[in-house]
C-alpha cells in the first residue's frame, strides 16, 4: 500500500497508489486499499498522483481511490498503459484525466515541480522524482537498482542524481526492501545467461517458467533463449497475460521473431518446442501454476519429465505455498528448478550507498519496506556520515514537519486498510473478520424455534443444525443432549413468562456455550432464530 503525500502551503501532491494482498487472518478478503480520508477531507489542495512505476503494490488501489479523489495522474508510458487497463475495467477511463511523464522532464503542480529521473527496477520504465518546493528538494527513489546493463533500455541516469545532490537536497526518500542485503544487486541480464543454460540442457523436454507477471525484462530473456533454441512461448495466467500483452503493444517487448503464440495453439508443436511462462511464482492458491499442479487446470496438464523453474524468491510468508507447490509438482514427476534463477529488483546495500554518496542529503527517510528493512538502512545513512537525529524512521499516518533548520514529527493522520471483498469496499470491518475467524477455527450451531405469536406457546422446536463444529452422524449422541439443553433453556424462560425474544436468545446461547464448552472444549458461533406463527 505504497503511498506518501507531500504538502507545501494549498499544494498536495501524491507519490505512488497502491494495495496490499491479504494477510492470512484475513479470511476471504481480495485485497486492502488505503484509507485516503485525510486526501478527500483536504481535496481542493490535492494537486495530482505521480506514480514511480506498474507494480500492483504502487498503482493497484487507483480504481477505488479515484472514485473518491478525482484529479490528474502523471507517470511514464508503460506505467500508464498498466493504470488505462484498469481504469477500463472499472469504466473510468473518460473521467480521469492522465498524462504520460517522459525522464527528464518536469511538471509543475501547485507550489511543487516535479522532475522523473530514469531508474532500473524489476519492470520497465520505473522512475525516481525529485520534488522541488519552497522549502527545499526532496528525492525519492521509488523501488530502484542500479543496473549498468539492463535488457531494455538505459541504465539508471546516476548523473543526474549527482547533479540534483550538487543543488542541495532537502531528503532522501530512498528503498529500503533490499537494505539487509550487502554487496549490490545482479544485473537482470545474468539470468539470461541462466536461462541459456537451461535451455541447453533441456532441449527434449518441455518447458514451464513461472516468474512475475510484472517482470517484462524477465520474458524478453525467456524470447530470446527460445527463438536461440527454436522454441514457441506461450503466456498463461490473467496478470501475464494483460501486462506482456501491454509491453508488446509499445515496443517494451521484442517479439519480431512472432516467437509468442496463444495457448489453444500449442497443440500444433510437440512439446519440447515451447516454453510455457506462467504466473504462481509465489504459490497463489488460484494462479495458473498452482492449478496445474494440482491437476484443475483446464488446458495444461503436466506430464512426467516437465520441467518447472520458478524464477523468482518467495516473499517473507509465501515460502509453504511455494513448497507445497514444488512437492506436488515433485510428486506428478516434473524436475523443478529454483535456483539462481532470479535476481532482484531492489538495491542492495552498496547500490543504496552509492545513491546516498551522489544525492548528498542533509535527511534521510527510508521507505520501501518492513521495520527492519528501515532500520538497516538507517545504520547505512548513519555509517555514511549522516546524523542519527537527521535520520528519520517514519510509521504510517506520521506528518514530518521538515525545513532547512529543522524537522519533527508534528501528528498524526487518519490511516488504516480498507478490505475489498469482491465488490464490496470497505463494508467489510474488524467485527466481520473476527467472525470470519470464529467460524473458520470453530464452526456454527443454529438453534431454530417457532413461538405462537399472542400467547408465546413454543410450537416447534428447538431444532439444531450445526456446520463446521462435529461430524453429525458420528456425534448423534452430542447434539441429541444439546438439543435437550437448548429446550431446557427455552422452556425456563417460557414458565418465568419472558416474552423479550432478545433475552431468551441469550438464555439459549449461554446455557448451550456452557455445556458444549464443558463437553468438547470448543466455542463454535451459537445463533438462535425464532420465527413466529398466527394460527
Amino acid at each position: 500500500m505504497n503511498m506518501t503525500a507531500f504538502e507545501y502551503g494549498d499544494s498536495i501532491i501524491v507519490v505512488d497508489c497502491g494495495l496490499a494482498f491479504p494477510e492470512d487472518d484475513m479470511l476471504g478478503i481480495d485485497f486492502v486499499i488505503p484509507d485516503v480520508t485525510y486526501l478527500v477531507e483536504n481535496y481542493s489542495k490535492v494537486k495530482g498522483f505521480v506514480i514511480t512505476h506498474g507494480h500492483e503494490d504502487h498503482i493497484g488501489a487507483i480504481p477505488y481511490v479515484f472514485k473518491k479523489l478525482n484529479v490528474p495522474i502523471y507517470t511514464t508510458r508503460l506505467t500508464m498503459a498498466l493504470i488505462e487497463k484498469k481504469l477500463e475495467e472499472h469504466g473510468m477511463m473518460k473521467s480521469v484525466k492522465r498524462k504520460v511523464v517522459k525522464f527528464g522532464q518536469s511538471i509543475n503542480l501547485g507550489d511543487f515541480r516535479i522532475e522523473f529521473i530514469k531508474t532500473n527496477h524489476s519492470i520497465q520504465d520505473a522512475a525516481a522524482l525529485a520534488i522541488y518546493s519552497p522549502a527545499g528538494i526532496v528525492v525519492h527513489t521509488g523501488d530502484f537498482k542500479v543496473d549498468y546493463t539492463p535488457v531494455f533500455g538505459d541504465a539508471i541516469d546516476l548523473q543526474r542524481f549527482a547533479e540534483i545532490g550538487r543543488k542541495g537536497v532537502l531528503a532522501l526518500l530512498c528503498d529500503s526492501t533490499n537494505a539487509e542485503r550487502p554487496g549490490f544487486t545482479m544485473s537482470e541480464r545474468t539470468v539470461g545467461v541462466v536461462f541459456d543454460r537451461i535451455f541447453a540442457e533441456h532441449q527434449k523436454q518441455r518447458l514451464i517458467i513461472a516468474t512475475f507477471a510484472s517482470n517484462v525484462d524477465r520474458v524478453q530473456q525467456i524470447i530470446n533463449s527460445a527463438v536461440k533454441y527454436g522454441r514457441k512461448v506461450c503466456l498463461e495466467g490473467r496478470s501475464m497475460v494483460n501486462v506482456i500483452g501491454t509491453a508488446v503493444e509499445l515496443g517494451y517487448i521484442d517479439d519480431s521473431k512472432h516467437t509468442l503464440v496463444e495457448l489453444d495453439d500449442l497443440k500444433n508443436y510437440p512439446p519440447e518446442k515451447t516454453v510455457l511462462v506462467t504466473t504462481g511464482s509465489q504459490g497463489e492458491s488460484m494462479a495458473a501454476l498452482s492449478r496445474m499442479a494440482a491437476n484443475i487446470h483446464k488446458k495444461v496438464k503436466i506430464m512426467p519429465g516437465d520441467v518447472i523453474v520458478f524464477s523468482s524468491h518467495p516473499i517473507p510468508g509465501n515460502e509453504k505455498a511455494v513448497s507445497n507447490v514444488i512437492n506436488e509438482l515433485s510428486e506428478i514427476g516434473a524436475e523443478v528448478i529454483f535456483q539462481d534463477t532470479h535476481v532482484s529488483g531492489h538495491a542492495c546495500q552498496e547500490d543504496i550507498k552509492l545513491i546516498y554518496a551522489l544525492v548528498r542529503p542533509k535527511y534521510a527517510i527510508p521507505v520501501h519496506g518492513e521495520r527492519r528493512h528501515l532500520q538497516a538502512q538507517a545504520h547505512i545513512a548513519e555509517s555514511l556520515g549522516i546524523p542519527k537525529e537527521r535520520i528519520w524512521l517514519l510509521h504510517t499516518g506520521d506528518v514530518l514537519e521538515i525545513g532547512d533548520e529543522s524537522a519533527r514529527i508534528i501528528g498524526k493522520v487518519q490511516t488504516g486498510g480498507i478490505l475489498v471483498d469482491g465488490l464490496g469496499v470497505g463494508d467489510v470491518g474488524n467485527i466481520v473478520i473476527r467472525d470470519r475467524q470464529h467460524l473458520a477455527e470453530d464452526g456454527i450451531i443454529i438453534v431454530v424455534m417457532t413461538l405462537e405469536q399472542h400467547s408465546n406457546h413454543l410450537l416447534a422446536g428447538p431444532d439444531l443444525v450445526s456446520r463446521g463444529f462435529v461430524y453429525v452422524r458420528e456425534s448423534e449422541g452430542l447434539l441429541e443432549e444439546a438439543d435437550a439443553v437448548a429446550s431446557a433453556a427455552v422452556n425456563k424462560c417460557l414458565d418465568h413468562n419472558i416474552t423479550d425474544w432478545s433475552k431468551i436468545k441469550t438464555e439459549v446461547k449461554d446455557a448451550l456455550s456452557d455445556f458444549v464448552w464443558k463437553r468438547t472444549q470448543r466455542r463454535p458461533m451459537i445463533l438462535p432464530i425464532i420465527m413466529e406463527a398466527s394460527l
